[in-house]
């Protein structure tokens, strides 16, 4: 026990507190401003912002990833919320939390697997555009002193961690934040500060259960809604953690995540908050600040509740130029440049994956939609690369043999059929498999068709060196006119 602790929460405690007070910071305004698209108070979000990185903190298995209330999710909430009210989503955020337990029993996040390095590529890029251009709404039609304090920020960010000594000390954007916040107090500066963003909660969350009635039209009415936002959250939460693996150099379990997620979602619906996920933005701002263990994501969540409790007359004035700041450093550390750089050396199909999975995110603004098609063209790429691996050799001595190379299905079907020169046949044919893998009814047909078609120019035919998987697809679904020739086959292989 004593050694997970001190593996888990107690290797880099300096470092973790730091980096979760500047996350706390960063969620305040993101908070607010997606609990203003739910259609909510900002206290819903803010409250769920503070369950869910305590909760995730605990029973998460992403250490540094911080998880709260996001954008993503709350566009999906504003139907509900309006048409019928706080407590059907505070009823959604549960059973969100229930499906995506049910999600890892299931070991959905093992399906992790088939998201391609382009499509992960496509996602952070995507991510890192929308998060920069979410703070041109800060930036747009401005007064000259946001401008200065925006650059001023970017200035304290980049070269405070150039200073000797202290330097490594402290995490550059809170150094950022409270130089600004300052600054701008001593010039007595008008400038949009956090305050400007609504209403801070003064109250602790308290437990309760939604007020909604425990029918069956309830869940006809809940369960698209959750449904929906347990599949972003796992999309947009597994993407995540597979960034900061990335990262750190460490691996973590996804399935263990998504029942984390549930939990923490859960927890959150009890305690009047709305659905969140991990969130890429802030997990960025966790890492770059130093933050690596469960410690710094359980105290962004505390530091959270402390500052909107107790100092909100504080955070009231911080500017939002220099959470600007902040957001746009971790815009510019988010996005693959390497990605940019290197596109000339990738293969074209890498590069057409990733830059679709990044018009999509950034079209749609939904990066379900974007994973979604990064994966399908991933899998039609692949698909018809492979299809494209298939050859057939033909020899002839005393007997004509074609020698198949490659991996037959649906993809690669056709181009198998088209192999073979089907008007100089041979009395007897053999037909060697032994370097070829048939998978599917498609890729049977294909060759059903060709020994038809040989067996028509008068040909005897055989096949050769299958192994046991084609073998049993053969059996199972081959037509050959030669009824007992599925059974030939099986004895002598």
């Amino acid at each position: 026990m004593l050694d997970y602790i001190k593996n888990n929460w107690l290797y880099n405690t300096k470092q973790d507190l730091l980096a979760g007070i500047v996350v706390a910071l960063a969620l305040i305004p993101e908070a607010i401003a997606f609990s203003i698209i739910a259609g909510v108070d900002p206290k819903i979000g803010l409250y769920a912002s503070f369950s869910m990185t305590v909760i995730i903190a605990i029973v998460g298995a992403r250490s540094g990833m911080i998880s709260a209330a996001t954008g993503a999710m709350a566009l999906l909430m504003i139907t509900l919320v309006k048409e019928h009210g706080l407590q059907y989503l505070m009823a959604v955020t549960i059973l969100t939390g229930v499906i995506q337990i049910i999600a890892g029993y299931l070991k959905l996040g093992d399906l992790m697997r088939f998201v391609s390095k382009p499509v992960v590529t496509g996602f952070v890029n995507a991510l890192a555009i929308l998060i920069f251009m979410a703070q041109l709404p800060e930036l747009t039609n401005a007064t000259w002193s946001v401008y200065l304090l925006t650059a001023s920020g970017l200035a304290i960010i980049y070269l405070f961690p150039l200073i000797p000594l202290i330097g490594k000390l402290i995490p550059s954007p809170l150094v950022c934040i409270i130089t600004l916040t300052i600054g701008a107090v001593l010039l007595g500066l008008d400038v949009r500060t956090v305050g400007d963003m609504g209403q801070l909660p003064d109250t602790l969350p308290i437990f309760l259960l939604p007020d909604v009635p425990l029918t069956f039209h309830t869940l006809q009415i809940i369960f698209p809604y959750a449904l929906a936002l347990a599949a972003v959250g796992l999309l947009e939460s597994m993407m995540t953690a597979t960034i900061i693996d990335d990262l750190t150099s460490t691996t973590s379990n996804k399935n263990q995540e998504c029942k984390g997620q549930g939990i923490a979602n859960i927890g959150t619906g009890l305690l009047g908050g709305m659905a969140g996920c991990a969130m890429i933005g802030q997990s960025m701002i966790n890492i770059k600040s130093g933050g690596r263990s469960r410690l710094s994501t359980l105290f962004a969540g505390v530091a959270l509740l402390i500052m909107i409790l107790f100092l909100s007359d504080i955070l009231k004035l911080i500017p939002m130029a220099a959470l600007v700041a902040v957001m746009i450093m971790v815009s510019i550390s988010t996005f693959s440049w390497d990605s940019i750089k290197n596109i000339k050396h990738h293969p074209l199909s890498s590069n057409i994956v990733m830059l679709a999975t990044v018009a999509a995110v950034v079209t749609t603004h939904n990066l379900a939609i974007g994973v979604f098609i990064g994966v399908l063209l991933s899998a039609l790429l692949f698909a018809h690369q492979v299809s494209q691996c298939v050859v057939v050799q033909s020899t002839t001595a005393n007997e004509q043999i074609y020698n198949v190379y490659g991996q037959i299905f649906f993809a690669s079907a056709d181009h198998f059929s088209s192999l073979f020169d089907l008007n100089d046949v041979a009395q007897h044919v053999k037909v060697d498999l032994t370097l070829a893998h048939f998978w599917d009814l498609t890729a049977i047909t294909a060759l059903d068709k060709v020994i038809i078609k040989l067996r028509a120019q008068g040909a005897t035919t055989e096949l050769i060196g299958m192994n046991e998987a084609t073998a049993k697809m053969i059996d199972k679904f081959a037509i050959h006119d030669d009824p007992n020739l599925n059974q030939k086959l099986l004895a002598s292989h």
